[in-house]
């Protein structure tokens, strides 16, 4: 028994953690897009509607291409992953959809998923994006 209550309390922890994540994601994407890659581990990959950026310098460069953002998230999610799937590294998957409207563009419904990695400093534990997983979802493409 208290086995699920330490784990509904690792739970607990990861989806605080997602929240504060993802409020902190969006509001630097749509306002200071430049810092983004600051939440990207160095090697980190992002596969963004099908096509893959790899490392931060081409993340900075994609990101710098994109036309300016207006985020909103309807939906969060996120779970612990399991300690034999990410040896040693505290892991978390988060999962957000929601609508984005780009610059220039008609507003699109997008899923994003991020796979966040946990990085212990002497005062904090800072979480880091090692994967994202960014697609729109619009049936319709005109």
């Amino acid at each position: 028994m208290t086995m699920s209550m330490d784990f509904k309390t690792y739970v607990d922890q990861a989806c605080r953690a997602a929240e504060e994540f993802v409020n902190i994601y969006y509001e630097t994407m749509d306002k200071r897009r430049r810092a983004l890659t600051r939440l990207y581990l160095d090697k980190a990959t992002l596969i963004w509607n099908g096509n893959v950026v790899t490392g931060l310098d081409a993340l900075a460069n994609f990101f710098e291409m994109l036309p300016s953002s207006e985020f909103q998230v309807n939906m969060l999610d996120c779970q612990p992953v399991h300690e034999q799937a990410t040896p040693s590294q505290t892991t978390v998957l988060v999962v957000t959809s929601g609508i984005v409207k780009f610059d220039g563009n008609k507003q699109h419904y997008f899923n994003q998923n991020f796979l966040l990695s946990a990085h212990s400093t002497l005062n904090n534990t800072v979480w880091k994006i090692a994967s994202d997983c960014f697609r729109f979802q619009d049936w319709a493409s005109s």
